[in-house]
């Protein structure tokens, strides 16, 4: 697709709203870079979790000392043509993805340290523009004058039976009700984080995909994106 002019796309939300899934699709549509901060967050939490920072509980101080030696990168599968999170050299994509993940991520996202860590790669990464990211806290402080912001949002229920459907096919052996809790508790750490709280930007429109298919979804935000990027 040939455009005018390239742009930021924002897009924030509740978890299991599928940001990351219509991020990667309109990325690849546009010709634009996509990336996953939800997986640099999760990246972060499963370097804690292998090197004993997270056991029962999460030690802060620990994890905070060990930043530095963090380093996240997304690279392309030549086969599949999707990025995929690399840490410290190691492919995490498929480990990051877990419900042992899912239950820590948004603890250790609550860490001012590692958000500003994280945030100040992220902005690095959208010097040059045409940029999908898609997140909890890109609209309002990673990119807070995007060309366009979305919020996405859908019932728990609904979020919960999409989580729960993609974990199951994945062969992993959860219940419903671990995936729906998990989703409510990440819902509340999310909203009431002191530090970057997960809100919807004044200028942010709001997408409900509680009862959007995705192939709706896709369209309408195209829509959005051409009518920016052709102005």
């Amino acid at each position: 697709m040939i455009t005018k002019n390239k742009i930021i796309i924002a897009i924030d939300g509740y978890s299991s709203t599928g940001k990351s899934t219509v991020a990667k699709q309109l990325a690849k549509k546009i010709g634009y870079t996509y990336v996953d901060t939800g997986a640099m967050y999760r990246s972060v939490a499963w370097y804690a979790i292998e090197n004993n920072i997270i056991t029962n509980e999460l030690n802060k101080e620990a994890l905070i000392t060990a930043l530095p030696k963090i380093e996240i990168r997304f690279k392309k599968n030549k086969e599949t043509g999707i990025s995929e999170t690399y840490v410290n050299g190691i492919n995490v994509e498929k480990e990051i993805r877990t419900l042992k993940i899912s239950n820590w991520v948004s603890a250790v996202a609550a860490i001012s340290e590692v958000r500003k860590k994280l945030v100040e790669q992220q902005q690095q990464m959208g010097i040059d523009k045409a940029l999908v990211m898609d997140g909890r806290d890109i609209g309002t402080v990673v990119f807070p004058n995007a060309e366009l912001k979305l919020f996405m949002t859908a019932s728990p229920e609904v979020r919960a039976q999409r989580r729960y459907s993609e974990m199951l096919a994945k062969g992993e052996e959860v219940s419903f009700r671990e995936v729906f809790n998990n989703v409510q508790k990440r819902d509340h750490i999310d909203s009431t984080r002191k530090d970057s709280p997960l809100l919807k930007a004044n200028d942010a429109i709001l997408i409900d995909n509680s009862d959007l298919s995705k192939d709706a979804q896709f369209d309408y935000i195209l829509q959005l994106i051409n009518e920016k990027i052709n102005m």
